[in-house]
């Protein structure tokens, strides 16, 4: 069995480095406002409810116009979409590799955006979409034509079949009523797919609808932005009180939209993983790197065995980790990722808790400035933070592991 990367795989890592360096480098330098310990500040338009500054999202765009020009950008995306139809596992190494470059233009965490891009809609949208629908797949990557998210609800968040958002046929059209919670980057959105109950009942997988309803319908309304741990947030509330839309804003099929949603997470959640993972091996490599230099009572840092043995069992279980999460990502590309879903919990569980205590245990190395936002630590730990909830708890994770583990899933389950 062979362990080693692909030859194209890390041909390609190198041809992005040299990218970065050449175009992405230089455009962050002249920015440094947004990447130093101003980034937040920066970032954040704290007068219009927090949301992301436009001097801000306009340098994202200006790298991913960079990124696009240079062939990078769709990478990961189906030919028909200009892209490489590059592999799972491809795509896990590059963000493994970009995220454990550390902070950087090349690969926000806060946007979530990348010389790599991660569009996990597009190719469910050129699967299923209608050739109308299909205008919001260029729209989405050069952000000009976007389409938000909204599955979450005040009242509903991992439970995805038990929402109470409605929408209800009046002749050929269809009337939605509900609220959606962490409508992300639906500032920006033209439109925002919507998945709410069209029949069955509450818990039953099918009867949810995905509609993709235009942000200047009347009754859609932003309510309001959640400042969250990680600013600047683009996560609002939004309503929508008797949203009419007609039968051809239905995405896919009616009564079959829990299934777009699955297919969204599921490809997000091993991406995530392997960001994380790349994310702890920079802070474990910062914080070991800082401990041989560091010199306290006369020697250096890293001769304390407390200093020694935290950061060697987190990069024992990094290099463990970063492995396995390459071989799921490696059959993914062999098998139907749902049979596999057991294995992608297990990656994003464990990546994203591991993130957070490798960055915690940076700043508890570099002391006082490293609890400081002068160093990255802080904004990481915010960050991959987030990602222990979100695309599925990891209490979500660790039901489906014991589901396979158990065997109360698949075939013959009870």
């Amino acid at each position: 069995m062979d362990f080693e990367l692909p030859s194209e795989i890390s041909a390609k890592l190198a041809e992005l480095d040299a990218f970065i360096e050449a175009e992405i480098k230089p455009l962050e330098r002249e920015n440094m406002q947004f990447f130093d310990h101003r980034r937040e500040h920066a970032r954040t338009d704290w007068e219009n409810d927090g949301i992301p500054r436009k001097a801000w999202e306009d340098l994202i765009a200006e790298m991913e116009r960079r990124a696009d020009r240079a062939g990078h950008l769709r990478y990961g995306l189906p030919r028909e979409c200009g892209g490489q139809a590059a592999s799972n596992l491809a795509i896990a190494a590059i963000r493994e590799h970009l995220a454990a470059k550390g902070l950087g233009l090349h690969n926000d965490l806060q946007d979530e955006s990348s010389i790599v891009g991660n569009f996990p809609i597009v190719p469910v949208l050129n699967a299923y979409g209608t050739p109308d629908q299909k205008q919001y797949i260029d729209g989405i990557i050069t952000r000009q034509n976007h389409l938000a998210f909204a599955l979450t609800e005040p009242g509903h968040g991992s439970d995805a079949t038990w929402l109470d958002t409605t929408a209800v046929r009046d002749g050929d059209d269809w009337v939605i009523n509900g609220v959606k919670r962490y409508n992300s980057q639906v500032y920006r959105a033209r439109a925002d797919l919507v998945f709410a109950r069209t029949s069955g009942k509450a818990g039953d997988a099918k009867g949810i609808t995905a509609f993709i309803v235009p942000m200047s319908a009347a009754g859609v309304k932003i309510l309001f932005n959640h400042w969250t741990f990680n600013m600047p947030s683009d996560h609002p509330e939004v309503g929508f009180e008797n949203v009419r839309v007609p039968g051809s804003a239905i995405l896919h099929q009616e009564g079959e939209g829990l299934m777009i949603a699955m297919r969204f997470v599921h490809e997000n959640r091993i991406r995530q993983a392997a960001a994380s993972a790349g994310a702890a091996r920079y802070c474990i490599d910062q914080a070991s790197r800082y401990a041989r230099q560091r010199q306290v009572f006369g020697a250096p840092l890293s001769r304390n065995q407390g200093i020694q043995f935290p950061l060697a069992e987190l990069h024992a279980e990094c290099e463990m980790l970063r492995n396995y999460i390459f071989r799921t990502a490696w059959e993914m590309d062999r098998r139907d990722p749902i049979e596999i879903s057991d294995k992608v919990a297990i990656c994003n569980y464990r990546a994203n808790r591991l993130a957070c205590e490798a960055a915690d245990r940076a700043m508890q190395v570099h002391g006082g400035l490293g609890y400081t936002r002068a160093l990255p630590f802080e904004h990481m730990y915010r960050h991959h933070r987030r990602y222990r909830i979100t695309e599925g708890s990891e209490e979500i994770q660790l039901r489906r592991i014991s589901q396979h583990l158990f065997g109360y899933a698949g075939q013959g389950a009870p």
